[in-house]
């Protein structure tokens, strides 16, 4: 007994020490006065069921038997209804008995059209549970589904994330929905995000509620080994990025404002001590293995003719992991003089040498870090190689300043003239 507690003690004091003493960072810190709370003071784990295992993906069915599914709506995209990860799906819903229907219309980066096709199919299709098979763009997909199905009088823009909808809580109750991802990149499989492209705007955004959330993720590694060259080092992109962005995030206890009613805490809470011990061990992964296998969303969204390598569609795409990577040098130089410790500790744990670095060259360092690491892989050289040019920067600020439920997260506030020269920071990368 004695030993396992003298393990957590050990592992809560480690906590305490790896935590950034900056004031940006310091969970003991506050700007609001003592006599009046206006930033939150709470934040909230809210994740899917996980199993993980080689070939887990036969139990599907069983599990769909055990929640007395009867009429079962499977999604995914055109080019995976033809690979294992479906036929694996497929081959253990019909063993185990399970009526279902399958849809295969999912838009690789989705949009409001594509989401309101899906929606559609479900609304119709009367379905008791569903099933996600694919990446980001089909989960994502599917929790759409099922949200709206559920709320058959709803407005599309009604749970949209304001400002471009009116992002109303989700207080409907939604069917089962079990997600088998194919790759490794979003974790939609545990979240209750669902991102698309808002075509009327050419920008991203999405729906964020914890009740969306899959009530099941099954998680096969069998499922990675039919992912394209490009497509494992864009996952590991979104990886790389999506941890950065959690380390350096504004502390959960200095959002504002202060939610009302729990219902309201956003999903995107900010830093925190649980979110910083998963970020850097997803870094520390990324480091070892990558090589060896809020700006992103008017990038993605504004594509014009780019076609990314290895992503069999028929319409151009710049896919989200490459999206958020092209700005990264600029994004983390820029958001570094904030809380440097953490910078500097993310560049050495991606593998510089900062014996004897200056603190104050934090944001520098990072930038070079990430821009000999995206060199290795071989990443396009910046905004201008999948696209854009100058003339397009405008138009990119314009789509990035919708994403609220991200930017806010970052530690240092910007102006619309500061994301204009990280966009031309980010035209070329070497």
């Amino acid at each position: 007994m004695a030993t396992g507690r003298d393990k957590v003690i050990h592992l809560l004091r480690q906590l305490q020490r790896a935590s950034c003493k900056c004031p940006a960072h310091s969970h003991t810190y506050s700007q609001a006065p003592s006599s009046q709370i206006t930033t939150d003071y709470a934040f909230e784990m809210a994740v899917s069921n996980i199993r993980y295992g080689e070939g887990v993906t036969k139990e599907v069915g069983m599990d769909l038997q055990n929640m007395l599914a009867r009429n079962v709506c499977v999604m995914t995209d055109k080019n995976l209804a033809q690979l294992p990860p479906v036929k694996a799906v497929i081959n253990s819903l019909t063993m185990n008995g399970i009526n279902f229907c399958l849809y295969d219309n999912v838009k690789v980066e989705p949009t409001d059209k594509s989401f309101m096709d899906a929606i559609q199919f479900a609304r119709k299709g009367s379905f008791d549970a569903y099933v996600a098979v694919g990446g980001g763009s089909v989960i994502d997909t599917c929790k759409a589904a099922n949200l709206y199905a559920a709320s058959p009088e709803s407005d599309f823009l009604d749970y949209v994330n304001a400002p471009i909808g009116k992002g109303k809580p989700v207080t409907v109750t939604l069917k089962p929905l079990i997600a088998v991802p194919t790759t490794s990149g979003t974790g939609s499989e545990t979240t209750g995000i669902a991102i698309f492209d808002y075509e009327e705007l050419k920008a991203k955004t999405g729906i964020a509620s914890r009740a969306i959330k899959p009530t099941l993720g099954l998680i096969d590694p069998e499922h990675t080994l039919h992912m394209p060259e490009r497509v494992v080092a864009n996952s590991g992109f979104d990886v790389l990025c999506h941890s950065l962005e959690s380390y350096t995030a504004i502390p959960y206890n200095m959002r504002s404002p202060c939610p009302t009613n729990p219902i309201n805490r956003p999903a995107y809470q900010g830093s925190n001590p649980i979110s910083d011990v998963w970020a850097k061990h997803a870094l520390r992964i990324v480091s070892k293995y990558l090589k060896r296998h809020g700006m992103s969303y008017p990038i993605a969204g504004m594509v014009k003719k780019y076609r990314a390598k290895d992503y069999n569609v028929d319409h151009p795409l710049v896919p989200h992991g490459l999206s958020v990577v092209l700005t990264s040098p600029a994004v983390f130089s820029f958001t570094s003089a904030m809380c440097p410790e953490r910078h500097l500790e993310a560049a050495e744990i991606l593998g510089a040498d900062i014996r004897t670095a200056k603190i104050k060259d934090a944001g520098l360092i990072l930038a070079d870090t990430l821009r000999k690491l995206l060199f290795d892989l071989n990443v396009d050289d910046g905004l201008a190689a999948v696209g854009y040019n100058t003339a397009d920067i405008p138009a990119l600020v314009k789509g990035t300043l919708p994403q609220e439920r991200v930017t806010k997260l970052s530690p240092r506030l910007h102006s619309e003239e500061d994301l204009s020269r990280l966009f031309e920071a980010s035209m070329k990368l070497y």
